[in-house]
């Protein structure tokens, strides 16, 4: 078996496993609340319901780069969705009137356990350790 081969099973397997479930749930879970919310009420809160469904495109993109094995793209989603959480959750409390609705991210993700602030953290934290291994 070439390397090539064996690093998508590496970058997914055992722990990542987890992680890539995790990512999956809140993709399909954040790309169905986002496209409901667009399709029902966008004009209540376009920033929130877009940015839901930005934060659902880049699970899915995480998912499958760690499904992949492309830890590059990985790391990048995953980068991308912690500066996303942190900006948002900022900016939904001192710009409260951009969220009238909550998105995925606003207020650090508390409306979903705050999975959406601690996934990319382990994310990262994964996807370093197994970069260096």
């Amino acid at each position: 078996m070439s390397e090539t081969e064996a690093a998508p099973r590496a970058l997914a397997a055992g722990f990542g496993r987890l992680i890539v479930l995790v990512y999956v749930v809140f993709a399909v879970s954040a790309g169905v609340r986002a496209v409901f919310q667009v399709v029902t009420k966008f004009d209540a809160a376009p920033v929130s319901f877009t940015l839901s469904a930005i934060a659902a495109l880049i699970y899915l993109v995480a998912a499958i780069a760690i499904i992949r094995g492309a830890g590059a793209l990985a790391l990048l989603a995953v980068g991308v969705e912690m500066a996303g959480v942190l900006a948002v959750g900022a900016l939904s409390f001192a710009v409260r009137q951009w969220f009238p609705e909550p998105s995925v991210w606003s207020h650090f993700g508390s409306g979903y356990g705050y999975v959406p602030l601690v996934l990319p953290a382990v994310g990262l934290v994964y996807l370093f350790k197994r970069r260096r291994a």
